[in-house]
């Protein structure tokens, strides 16, 4: 199927999982808008795509509708992968509800107002909350226990709300820890690109809690195929999905595993409180996903994390955020 859309807008497209969608649209040749603010994303995880004539680039925030809002000229999709981050939300709550509600609101007002035809939505695993059952499939109890997870539940609600109001064709796409190249490795990202940091530092990995904790892990590459089929499938109008590949992996196994495959025989772990509302067992059912979307997570966990390492240890080599040590 060719993707029916000539002019897409993606938010957070400097980001982590918005800048390899940004570069899938832009190399199939669709007209692509990346709105980031800068706070997170970063301008290297897009120059590559400056030589493009279709790709397009503003540093605006989701937040400011009226600075927005000329952007949305022409728009027929919207990929929305801006949020702040769950770490962000323990020190400013209020940010990440003014991010993740406010702004998500501004984007769908936006999008009935340009007459937008398509909306996807990032969501998060976290809208479920501690699992009151096993696999947690899209009618599990949604039960936050953080504010970061409140915050994405209403986003998740105004956008159901404008697919009811408005008659904006909306999908949602609840993801679950995902990785990959360009993901943040300060001690805010996440936890493979924080272990290969810190293990290329020849630092110790910190774990919080007992490392017993599960993990559902998803690369990145086949988070981009899940958000263009949602756009393009039929049917998939006000659906929600878990957008999880079904590997699960313990955080304590994860760290030897980065070890193993970086080369570091004997990784020095340091075991820290537990952090507040953390989340101690995913394991999550896909069913829905493969079945609507016909999507196959095909990137085996070994390989997709080999795969990051790799860029990880290259990125730093070539001078990287600059203040890590020299990589043997």
């Amino acid at each position: 199927m060719s993707f029916p859309f000539r002019r897409a807008l993606v938010t957070g497209g400097a980001g982590f999982v918005g800048s390899h969608i940004v570069e899938e649209l832009v190399t199939m040749g669709i007209e692509t808008i990346s709105i980031d603010n800068y706070f997170a994303g970063k301008r290297e995880n897009l120059a590559h795509l400056q030589k493009y004539p279709n790709f397009h680039e503003v540093n605006c925030d989701v937040t400011d509708f009226n600075a927005l809002s000329p952007h949305f000229a022409g728009v027929e999709i919207v990929f929305h992968e801006a949020a702040s981050k769950k770490t962000i939300c323990l020190n400013d709550p209020r940010r990440d509800l003014q991010i993740n509600a406010e702004g998500t609101f501004n984007l769908l007002e936006l999008s009935v107002k340009n007459g937008v035809k398509k909306f996807v939505h990032a969501s998060t695993g976290s809208v479920y909350g501690e699992a009151q059952y096993f696999p947690q499939d899209e009618a599990h109890p949604l039960v936050p226990t953080s504010y970061y997870g409140v915050s994405k539940l209403a986003g998740e609600k105004y956008v159901k709300a404008f697919d009811l109001l408005h008659d904006l064709d909306v999908t949602i796409l609840r993801y679950f820890h995902i990785y990959g190249p360009r993901q943040e490795s300060s001690d805010v990202g996440g936890v493979v690109s924080i272990f290969s940091r810190r293990l290329l530092e020849e630092r110790p990995l910190r774990i919080f809690g007992d490392g017993t904790q599960q993990r559902s892990f998803t690369y990145v590459k086949d988070v981009v195929k899940a958000n263009l089929l949602a756009a393009e499938k039929p049917g998939t109008r006000g659906e929600v999905y878990n957008c999880a590949s079904g590997i699960k992996v313990t955080i304590k196994e994860l760290a030897y595993l980065c070890a193993d495959l970086l080369g570091v025989k004997k990784p020095v772990i340091q075991y820290e409180d537990w952090t507040p509302g953390d989340i101690k067992v995913f394991n999550i059912d896909n069913s829905k996903i493969c079945n609507d979307l016909g999507i196959e997570f095909i990137t085996d966990f070994k390989q997709g994390l080999s795969l990051t390492l790799d860029w990880a240890r290259n990125y730093f080599a070539s001078g990287g955020d600059s203040c890590i040590k020299t990589i043997k």
